[in-house]
């Protein structure tokens, strides 16, 4: 085989491995934000549909009397049985592509880099460890007299949390992004 389109096969082949390894190493990394939302609801009638909303999903209330209007939420984060297995098909397809150049590169290892396929379930594994972990939503009340007149909002709350559970927070509770 020619040389030159084996060795650019092969260096854009350990390229895409390398994107692999730090998409599945991205995976796991933690996505938290802070957002401040706004609400017509009063802080009375907000606060237990937080607490409600945040019960149902699974977080046990941690401290209230830290300090004022301030609440802490913790639960653990489930891993998704759907990513784990994507990065194993990942894994899989690109330890796959490996092992083909390298059966063409060096024929004389015969079917040895197809032992490579084997590692792929490693992906799934890594996650699936990764991902399961204690995850905090912080909450921090503020009244409208903080704000300015014009204010349509009754009460705002600042909420730091994961990236995907504020946007379920977003669909089930009646909470618009606040400036």
């Amino acid at each position: 085989m020619d040389i030159p389109v084996l060795s650019s096969t092969f260096l854009l082949t350990m390229l895409l491995g390398v994107g692999l390894f730090f998409f599945i190493r991205a995976s796991v990394k933690d996505r938290t934000q802070s957002i401040r939302y706004g609400s017509d609801l009063s802080e009375e009638s907000l606060i237990p549909q937080l607490q409600r909303y945040f019960a149902e999903r699974s977080y046990q209330l941690q401290n209230t009397e830290a300090v004022p209007q301030h609440f802490v939420f913790e639960g653990i984060v489930r891993p998704s049985v759907f990513l784990a297995v994507f990065l194993t098909l990942l894994a899989t397809i690109g330890l796959l592509c490996l092992a083909l150049v390298l059966a063409i590169a060096f024929p004389h290892l015969s079917g040895a880099p197809y032992a490579l396929v084997l590692l792929s379930p490693l992906a799934g594994f890594f996650y699936w460890q990764r991902a399961k972990r204690p995850e905090q939503v912080l909450l921090r009340l503020e009244s409208d007299h903080d704000e300015l007149p014009q204010s349509s909002f009754q009460s705002f709350i600042t909420i730091t949390a994961h990236r995907d559970e504020l946007i379920e927070l977003e669909r089930a509770l009646p909470l618009k992004q606040a400036p």
